[in-house]
């Protein structure tokens, strides 16, 4: 059986998932979009099916289009053959990628998280930037961490610009929302290190203890930690700036301290 065929710009999902690039349409729906073949493949084999799958006509009969239509049917979403005009509207580009498809949202409650369950969990304080977020959320799939935890007002990690930067580990690894004083209540009971980042610490990333499970606490792209937030860490450490740079990139930052934990 194959996808509806959609050619008009005003047909009503079409439209819904145009939408979907507004953080309030993705808060009142609870939806996202994700792009790319490789990436609704990993969310189907991750057991996410799409609520709704577009494609092109050059991607029909791929194998793995073919199990992504049949994980969207025998979950009762909508799939549809789109024009290369359509795609490029619903996600933005000049050269879309010739598969999309729409996600139920999924977050996990902080008190869910078991942190015995992986060697290290990271923390985010008002990250702003949407793909230094997706990024870190793929470097934690790629080192095995258990968690993403977002303190506090943070940008949207279902943003498609998020979502896109993920790889597809949007679907992989256990996203969490909570506030500062959630966060600080919860980290009492962690049973591991909690380490965070600061300019002006002393010690030297390589040098200090992690106990595993670590819990690695990095501030935001601006301002770094907060005072608050660094008084919530066991240990506050520095990553060395050998050039003119004085600081690096958050992502970038992020990634250098979850190996350090879990090395």
């Amino acid at each position: 059986m194959s996808a509806r065929a959609v050619t008009s710009l005003t047909n009503p999902t079409v439209k819904a998932v145009r939408a979907l690039h507004l953080r309030k349409e993705r808060d009142a729906t609870g939806l996202f979009v994700a792009e790319g073949l490789k990436i609704v493949t990993e969310a189907v084999e991750l057991g996410h099916a799409p609520r709704i799958l577009m494609h092109g006509r050059e991607a029909e009969g791929h194998p793995l289009l073919r199990r992504a239509l049949e994980a969207t049917r025998a979950a009762g979403g909508e799939a549809l053959e789109v024009t290369q005009d359509i795609l490029a509207k619903v996600s933005r580009r000049d050269n879309p990628q010739a598969v999309v498809g729409v996600f139920a949202q999924a977050f996990t409650p902080l008190a869910e998280l078991k942190p015995q369950s992986a060697p290290c969990f990271v923390a985010l304080h008002r990250v702003r930037d949407p793909g230094n977020l997706g990024t870190i959320v793929r470097t934690a799939d790629a080192a095995g961490c258990g968690a993403v935890i977002l303190v506090g007002e943070c940008c949207d990690p279902y943003s498609v610009e998020a979502v896109r930067a993920t790889m597809g580990s949007i679907f992989a690894v256990p996203i969490v929302k909570a506030s500062e004083a959630e966060f600080a209540g919860w980290r009492s009971g962690w049973p591991g290190s909690v380490v965070g980042t600061l300019l002006t610490a002393s010690v030297d990333h390589r040098q200090a203890e992690y106990v595993q499970p670590a819990l690695i606490l990095m501030g935001n792209e601006q301002q770094g930690l907060t005072p608050e937030m660094a008084a919530l860490c066991d240990v506050n450490v520095k990553i060395p700036m050998r050039g003119r740079a004085d600081s690096l990139n958050l992502s970038v930052a992020t990634g250098i301290m979850i190996y350090a934990a879990t090395a």
